[in-house]
Order: C-alpha cells, then structure tokens, then sequence
C-alpha cells in the first residue's frame, strides 16, 4: 500500500497502466478539475468485456438522465479510448483490478494524489467479462439482498413495483462510491482496517434500503471492512433490520432511538441521512457535525420548517412574488432550507456540495448535499457565516440547523433576534 503525490502525467501513467490491465475489473471516473471545463459526462466507468468480435474494452458514459455506451477493441483501439479519457479532465479516478485498487485524485495545484492498495474480498476475484446483460448494475437485481429486502421474487428480478425503489439504490451507491473514493484519496477519511472497519451510522434509517444497500456495496464491491449502524424511532424497524442483518450475515447493529439522543461507542467516519422527514435532517446534521464526521451525505425528505417561517414572515422587497403562491413558496422553500444547510455546514468546516440523488420522475425528493470535514476555518469559513447571517436577517428566519449548531456551540449563533 502506497501513497504519493505525483506529476499531473506520471499520475495519469499509473491509472493508464491499470486500465489496460487484463484483470481490470471496473474503472470509475468521475469530478472535474479545478479551472477545467466541466468533462462531456458526469460519470465514466470501464471495463473490458468479451464479444463475438473479441475482447473489447466497455466505457459506459452517463449524462443527467441516460447512460451511452461503446466498445473498443483490445489492443490500439482500447489504448487510444484509455488515452482520449485520461485526457479529459476528470478530477477523480477509481480503478480497481483483480491485484490492487488505485484511486487518483487531482489536486488544487494540479498534481495527483495517487494512493494504491491491494485488492480486497469481491474484488480481488476475476474479473467477469460477460455482455450478455442489457444493463450494467452497481448492484445486480439477483443480489440476495434484494430478496431480503422484499425488492425481489424468487427469480432473482425486480418486481414491477419496487424498480423506482431500485433505481433510487443504484444511484445512491453510486453517489456512495464516489464520495468514499474522494475522501479517502484526498485523506480526508481514513482508510479502514479489519481490526478497525468503516463507521457508518445511518439516522432515520426506516426499513434500511439505503442501510444495507451502502453496507452490501462498499463491503462485498470494494472489499472495505464496514460496520454499521442504523437509528430509528420504532421498534418495528428495529426488528425488521435486525432479522435481515442476520439472514445477510451483515455486520450491523440496529437502536430504536431519536436522533438527538443516539449514542455510538465511538464517532462515526459517515452518516447517512436519506429522507429523514423536516427537521430530522436538521438534527442528523448537527449531530454529524457534532462528531466531526468526515463525511455526510444527507438527502432531505419535506422542508416544513422554513416553508412555515415564511408564511408567517413578510417577505423583503422585492421579493414577494416568489412565496405570494403556495406552490412557489413550498418549492422556495426547499431551495432556501437546503442552501441555508450548505451554509451552516461550510461555516463549521466542510466542503459541500448540493447535487441530484435521482431523477425526479423516481422521486420529486431527489436532492443530495455530500459534505466533506476539511476542518478549515479560513476565509471560505468566514464567508459562509457572513452569507449565512445576511440571507436569514433579510428573510427574518431562524432555520432549525442554525438554532441546534448554535446550542451546541458548533455553529454560527442562531438565537431568536
């Protein structure tokens, strides 16, 4: 296991190598380079595959709502595919093979990070070449998982009505994978051992889709030693996650618990917050940042809160149009809580960002904030607080985060003005 900073090229020549390797199993890139224009798609995975033509190497490219793929031939095709993808300028790569994984990442100064690791449980297995699929899946429908869930029949498929739900799973630990590889490259979130596996703690974790989905992926597709644990209010999901960790074989504990009360034996390295109701996302982000995570990903469910505030609230000039009508007020709403969130969590020391979880036609609550602790308190720190404290003063609002940040000492003051 390896860790260096290398020369933009030298960096790009490791990845290169390990993606015209014959035991490649899956490459991801993904991000943009800071100053570089926006890469053509959000999301590259490779892969090589056998066709009737012969061995081919697979990029499958996605965009905001389809993925695209093509095929290029082993040998000088496959090299100037690699060439033309190394060329563009995705900010991160993730490549694992049957022997190591190696993750790059491009730095503020225009380097690369490249940290290489050995291959680890489903990953260090060969690489399977099959085309016979119409679709590539991060988790494939026949995983026993979906069967324990109830997403599944007994013939290993989707049932008609769950594939929202499904869907809603890929795109997630997809987001999941991203978000683990990046921090880890960037050492912002440590690298897991056996002996000290990957905290995760999901708050409002409900039925566990989301739960056990992030554990089956990052454990049995990465190879990473996790151990998880769910939190919610009722017993009943209490019992239900318990019985499937069991029958999984999943390393999870499951508390019946609020949010605000939860108490882990150690601090968690993630916290996942999938459509926790209102101010329950409020309170899974505080808590996160009152842990320290290094990393957050939360996907707010209804904005009750803020929506209330401004119908009690007159609106500053000129502003009025965008809350006189109920339904542009329920969704300024939405953008404001959100946005206002990304403040506070900037000011406590994060790196955030606010993208889609899914597309809205599976959900309308398809929104994502993925933050990062980089534990800076410099300018960019500042200015969130400023920003923060100027948007809720105009608006005459006190958004929930604010108020428990503020209790907490964690977090700009929020008091009543």
């Amino acid at each position: 296991m390896s860790s260096s900073t290398l020369p933009l090229a030298d960096g790009l020549a490791v990845v290169r190598e390990h993606l015209l390797d014959p035991d490649l199993v899956r490459a991801v890139a993904s991000g943009r380079q800071r100053g570089q224009e926006a890469p053509p798609w959000r999301r590259v995975e490779v892969r090589w595959v056998d066709l009737k033509a012969g061995t081919h190497l697979q990029t499958v490219s996605y965009d905001a709502t389809q993925a695209h793929t093509a095929n290029a031939a082993a040998g000088e095709p496959a090299a100037a595919c690699v060439d033309a993808l190394l060329a563009t300028p995705y900010g991160n790569w993730h490549v694992t093979t049957a022997r190591a994984v190696v993750q790059l990442r491009i730095t503020k100064k225009g380097q690369a990070f490249v940290h290489v690791g050995p291959a680890e449980g489903a990953s260090a297995a060969p690489a399977s070449r099959s085309h016979d699929r119409a679709k590539q899946r991060l988790l494939p429908e026949d995983d026993a998982l979906f069967a324990a869930l109830g997403l599944a029949g007994k013939d290993g498929r989707i049932r008609p009505s769950r594939q929202a739900k499904y869907r809603q799973i890929e795109e997630f630990v997809g987001l999941l994978d991203a978000a683990v590889s990046d921090a880890i490259g960037a050492g912002h979130l440590r690298t897991p051992t056996p002996e000290d596996p990957l905290r995760i703690v999901d708050l409002g974790c409900g039925n566990g889709y989301l739960t056990f989905a992030a554990h089956r992926y990052l454990s049995d597709r990465r190879g990473l030693p996790v151990r998880m644990t769910g939190v919610d209010v009722k017993e009943q999901s209490r019992a239900h996650n318990a019985s499937v960790a069991a029958d999984l074989g999943i390393d999870a504990d499951f508390v019946v618990g609020t949010i605000a009360d939860a108490a882990l034996p150690q601090p968690p390295d993630v916290v996942l917050a999938l459509h926790a109701c209102d101010t329950a996302t409020d309170e899974a982000l505080a808590r996160a940042v009152e842990w320290q995570a290094p990393l957050v990903l939360a996907a707010p469910c209804c904005h009750h809160d803020i929506a209330a505030q401004l119908r009690r609230t007159p609106p500053p000039e000129p502003y009025a149009a965008l809350v006189r009508d109920g339904i542009l007020r329920e969704r300024f709403a939405d953008t404001l809580t959100d946005a206002l969130r990304g403040l506070l969590l900037r000011g406590a020391g994060y790196r955030v960002e606010v993208v889609q979880f899914v597309e809205s036609k599976h959900t309308p609550r398809n929104t994502l904030l993925r933050a990062v602790r980089t534990g800076g308190a410099g300018p960019g720190a500042s200015a969130a607080r400023a920003e923060y404290d100027d948007l809720t003063a105009t608006w005459g609002l006190h958004p929930r985060l604010g108020v428990l940040l503020a209790a907490s000492s964690s977090g700009p003051s929020d008091a009543p003005r």
